[in-house]
């Protein structure tokens, strides 16, 4: 909470919220909250590709990013970050009614699923005209 909002001395107030919090510990030992009547997924279910833009809170909110890249270098340049079971798998950016997309290995392992994500994000942006993703590898 603290990296995403940026405020600090946040302790109290977790203490204060904390019988109206769930609390559980990853997989290094940090504490984590959530809401307690919020059904978590089962661990070993792959999360879905996302398209994520370039300030997004899920990349943003958290002070150790390695979780998303897991060895890969932070891409520049391109609009956002293409996420595949919550890792970087590649990167894209509209180009009219064509959403480019530069995937990974794990990418295009995933592409049909990635593309889907793609035409939903696209299709937002243009509802009303014909739109394609186009893929290359990263």
């Amino acid at each position: 909470m603290r990296v995403w909002s940026g405020l600090t001395g946040l302790r109290d107030v977790f203490e204060g919220l904390r019988p109206r919090l769930r609390s559980y510990r990853d997989e290094s030992g940090v504490e984590l909250f959530d809401l307690v009547d919020i059904e978590l997924p089962d661990p070993e279910t792959p999360a879905p590709p996302r398209l994520l833009p370039e300030y997004d809170n899920v990349l943003l909110g958290h002070s150790d990013r390695s979780r998303f890249f897991d060895g890969a270098a932070q891409p520049k340049g391109w609009v956002g970050n293409v996420l595949v079971d919550g890792v970087f798998a590649g990167d894209w950016r509209i180009e009219g009614p064509s959403l480019q997309l530069r995937l990974t290995e794990q990418g295009m392992a995933e592409e049909a699923g990635v593309v889907d994500e793609a035409m939903r994000l696209i299709g937002c942006a243009w509802p009303d005209d014909v739109h394609e993703a186009r893929v290359t590898p990263f």
